[in-house]
């Protein structure tokens, strides 16, 4: 890798261009399309109207920089690519691309910045680039306290041997996972031996309800998050001007080994001191932010604030494109004022689990308050317009960020963005309705598209207006026609070629890497369909043994067909000795419930197997059936209720069709009910 200060150099030099864009590069697609000229017309007028003069993103970015690696990929164990930062190299050749919104290319080549840092001399380090979270260490006494040990095993050992090679070899003597995502805890078995864990040699830290929320966040929807994670994180995008080009807290996600090792310690109280290793240590729990389950921490003897993945470069998101509870805009917004007045007012040095630090206390109150404001705006201003009778459909097009603060970097919203998380506040409060009752019950898109076609008088002339709208780059007008025809008319290629290239430029122009890539997939899988065998990482055996036996239990509800249960009832009780669990499993009505602490008095049949036992059946190593046939399993009463429960259980399929056309559902139902559950490895989201 070249010198650090030469690449930032060369790419600040990007944003001083207000022409001359380059489409040097061929389009990975045959179809695709370079930017039009409204396109580059855009990106001409962003380049002049956002304060690039601002340079001190990258003067941080860079500060405290040792050393770069000298690798070009990490390979997982199992020998495909577990990350790759060669990949994104385009981003540092001085190009200014007509394909990338200039504000993002500003991000992603920010996030180019990889190796060993100083965050507190001789204290605070943090390996970049190695995963999607930066690989944080504090030094102790007599060691290394990791903070969040990045998504995969391999990206995290790697990342633990580049920082011993570079200050000289030391134990890891504490762990902390800041919150529940998976980039945060995936790689500990990396860093760390269960057993050490086990036996108090290294504690790990977590916030209250972690092991939970690690878990449930991603099950009971998992297999359509997994799904809708191909658009969000563009997973089948080539890397490059015209494809996956950054997601906005780093690179990308490692596709390597992720595992989970249980927290012992868990901060409970709002606020909660701790000595690890010799170094002081404040909690700051903040419960509904950008996690379920999150906690900030201050170093008073350093003054330096851990802000987690509550205060980074990027305004995150408040509802997650790929799925997930929407969160509190103005929660998130209270919990930065706290941490502004407990800790504000005296660090010197903030960094987080992603981006890169800042030092001065006036800069950490300036990016505090930047952050705590656009929070709290959204909420407040969101809601300012809909109790003015501003619906969802219209919140996107009417709620601004006030101007003050779109002229600053840190209140710009890469990992969400304005228009999506503006829907999200009105859903959080009101929900999808918009009060009008022709929108209450609607008709499915493919559907109602036939009408709406036939009235328009067919496909021909949608197509010529279509292209007229294109060519005149009204790309939003035309997306509203043209998708009405390729829901009415699937197999009409010309259609989703129109629509694709239509994705394609309104992809291009925007800020939020998670929209960019959501109409760029969009485009991808219109003319392409959706490729055979693509799927995201498994969730592996540490995220089964976490999940609660409830949590499992109640997925097998989700994955029940009402329809094939009809007129079936029984009653099971579930007996796990080895931790003393009892459950009653009951179908009645077409729907499977579950209760935990209760057995009743006149089962049909009651089975009982070691919680240790099912784990095997839950991650798909053995049978449920083939521990039966060897006795760990024993059922006693009438297993025709078990029998016919395996035929009403739908294995989900994680290529079902978004825009048709594309792919085929096949619902499959599972051979056997007990098996591992879709969990959906998102990460930070």
């Amino acid at each position: 890798m070249r010198a650090l200060t030469n690449i930032f150099a060369a790419s600040l030099a990007v944003f001083t261009l207000f022409g001359g864009v380059s489409s040097a590069q061929e389009h990975f697609d045959p179809k695709g399309k370079v930017p039009t000229s409204h396109t580059l017309e855009l990106m001409t007028k962003l380049r002049a109207s956002l304060p690039f003069e601002d340079e001190r993103d990258f003067e941080e970015a860079k500060r405290g920089f040792i050393a770069a690696p000298s690798y070009k990929q990490i390979m997982a164990e199992d020998g495909h690519v577990a990350w790759d930062m060669e990949s994104y190299e385009f981003l540092l050749t001085g190009e200014t691309f007509g394909s990338i919104h200039p504000s993002l290319q500003r991000q992603a080549t920010l996030n180019m910045a990889y190796g060993l840092f100083e965050v507190v001399p001789d204290h605070i380090y943090q390996v970049r680039g190695f995963d999607l979270a930066n690989f944080t260490a504090v030094k102790g006494d007599t060691g290394w306290i990791i903070f969040d040990p990045l998504t995969s095993k391999e990206t995290a050992a790697a990342a633990l041997k580049f920082l011993n090679e570079q200050l000289g070899e030391r134990p890891v003597t504490g762990v902390v996972f800041s919150h529940s995502h998976a980039d945060h805890f995936g790689g500990v078995r990396g860093v760390v031996d269960e057993a050490d864990v086990i036996s108090g040699k290294v504690p790990v830290i977590a916030p209250t309800g972690f092991l939970l929320h690690a878990i449930a966040e991603n099950v009971y929807a998992g297999n359509a998050m997994n799904r809708r994670l191909f658009y969000q994180y563009g997973v089948l995008l080539p890397r490059g001007p015209f494809g996956h080009v950054d997601q906005s807290i780093g690179k990308n996600t490692a596709a390597g080994t992720l595992g989970l090792i249980a927290p012992s310690i868990t901060i409970e109280d709002d606020l909660e001191e701790l000595v690890i290793d010799g170094v002081r240590m404040v909690f700051q729990n903040t419960p509904g932010t950008e996690a379920p389950a999150e906690m900030n921490t201050y170093f008073p003897d350093l003054k330096a604030f851990w802000a987690a993945e509550n205060v980074t470069g990027t305004i995150h998101n408040i509802y997650t494109l790929r799925g997930a509870l929407i969160r509190d805009a103005l929660e998130w917004s209270k919990q930065i004022n706290q941490a502004l007045y407990l800790f504000g007012n005296e660090a010197e040095v903030m960094f987080a689990a992603h981006s890169w630090p800042r030092w001065g206390n006036e800069r950490i109150q300036e990016i505090l308050r930047s952050q705590r404001d656009t929070y709290a705006n959204l909420n407040n201003g969101v809601l300012h317009l809909a109790n003015q009778g501003v619906t969802i459909d219209e919140i996107h097009n009417v709620y601004e960020v006030p101007e003050s603060l779109q002229n600053q970097w840190s209140a710009r919203s890469y990992h969400g963005s304005v228009e999506h998380n503006s829907r999200g506040v009105v859903s959080r409060y009101l929900g999808y309705w918009d009060a009008n009752p022709a929108t209450l019950i609607p008709l499915s898109p493919s559907d109602s598209a036939p009408l709406y076609v036939e009235m328009m008088g067919g496909a021909a002339p949608i197509l010529a207006k279509g292209q007229m709208l294109f060519d005149a780059g009204d790309y939003k007008l035309a997306q509203e026609i043209l998708n009405k025809l390729v829901f009415a008319e699937p197999d009409n290629q010309e259609a989703k070629d129109l629509l694709a290239d239509t994705f394609e430029q309104i992809g291009y122009q925007q800020e939020s890497p998670s929209v960019r890539n959501s109409f760029l997939a969009g485009a991808y899988e219109l003319r392409n369909g959706i490729p055979s065998g693509a799927s995201p990482k498994s969730s592996g055996p540490d995220m089964i043994r976490a999940m609660p036996t409830s949590l499992w239990l109640d997925f097998l509800g989700v994955r029940l067909d009402s329809k094939k249960a009809a007129g079936t009832e029984f009653v099971i009780n579930l007996l796990t000795p080895d931790n003393d669990e009892e459950y009653i499993l009951e179908l009645s009505n077409g729907t499977l419930t579950n209760i935990q602490g209760f057995l009743s008095d006149s089962p049909d049949l009651t089975i009982t197997i070691n919680r240790s036992d099912l784990e095997q059946v839950m991650m798909g190593v053995i049978s449920f059936d083939d521990q039966i046939a060897s006795g760990k399993a024993v059922l006693d009463g009438d297993r025709s209720g078990y029998d016919a429960l395996q035929g009403m259980l739908v294995q989900f399929d994680l290529g079902f069709e978004i825009l048709p056309g594309t792919g085929s559902v096949d619902l499959t139902p599972e051979k056997n009910p007990f098996e591992a559950s879709d969990i959906a490895d998102t990460a930070g989201g």
